[in-house]
């Protein structure tokens, strides 16, 4: 299928791992010119070179620190005009309310939710003026999946959930898309780090993280290129209608009602076998 997105410029941030890197490598494929932003100027370096070695495309780096203040307003001046903005970055701690520390919360709802916010407040006049544009922000099934321990995060996720609806819903108008992808647990560094603080709750032991991969659908998190392709047909001509809505993609886990429900009932079977 011809997703219509070649010579689109596209922004990523949060871009030089994870999500944001497989989706830096799957609008490239289809002749995108990138704009990747992230605090790591190194893995950004390293993406940009392998990326247009590859694909030929225009590919620039921003390295900064996207939670500092006014650090989305000076990306947005110094990007300039786009075509696909895809709000990506975001570092919101794990753990109950007992555990986690309010100031790692505030650093983390800095960068995600009111980064995701900022940089659309900055991006949507734009695109209006320029005739159109999508905004696509990856958000996480936490945020319908409410989860005690993972408690920001759900809190977090469920804003964003209601800030892309919200915009979405009226945006069509000036002929601009916001929508939102639900990822469930994803194989990047982060889901490791996710991983080991959700062992310790449930095992007290943060080393048996991987354990907890046989309670998904699949027996396996979601790989990061499949978040990713569903950001590239969401942005494209081919989802011209769809706005204002969130696409989850967590493998069924939402659609459980828990993984962490599934998680417990899967324990209390463990510890009857014993």
């Amino acid at each position: 299928m011809n997703l219509e997105l070649s010579g689109k410029t596209v922004l990523i941030t949060g871009a030089s791992k994870g999500i944001g890197l497989a989706a830096a490598w799957a609008f490239a494929a289809e002749r995108c010119n990138l704009h990747l932003a992230a605090r790591n100027a190194d893995a950004l370096l390293e993406a940009r070179e392998a990326i247009r070695a590859k694909h030929g495309v225009n590919v620039e780096v921003h390295p900064m620190d996207l939670g500092a203040l006014g650090a989305m307003k000076a990306l947005a001046e110094r990007v300039g005009d786009i075509d696909i903005l895809i709000n990506n970055a975001g570092d919101i701690p794990s753990g109950p309310l007992d555990a986690i520390e309010p100031e790692a919360v505030r650093r983390g709802f800095e960068l995600k939710v009111f980064g995701y916010m900022e940089l659309t407040r900055e991006y949507l006049p734009r695109m209006k003026a320029q005739g159109g544009g999508v905004i696509v922000n990856d958000i996480g099934n936490s945020g319908e999946n409410w989860d005690a321990n993972y408690v920001a995060g759900s809190t977090g996720n469920a804003a964003l959930m209601a800030f892309t609806r919200a915009l979405g819903g009226v945006s069509l108008d000036d002929n601009v898309r916001v929508v939102g992808v639900n990822p469930g647990p994803v194989e990047t560094d982060r889901m490791v780090k996710l991983m080991k603080r959700r062992a310790v709750d449930m095992y007290g032991d943060e080393g048996r993280w991987r354990e907890l991969f046989k309670m998904y659908p699949g027996g396996r998190p979601a790989y990061a290129n499949e978040v990713a392709e569903l950001m590239v047909f969401l942005a494209s001509p081919r989802a011209a209608y769809i706005t204002g809505t969130v696409v989850t993609i967590d493998g069924g886990i939402a659609a459980r009602g828990s993984i962490i429900k599934t998680s417990k009932l899967a324990m209390a079977a463990e510890s009857e076998e014993a």
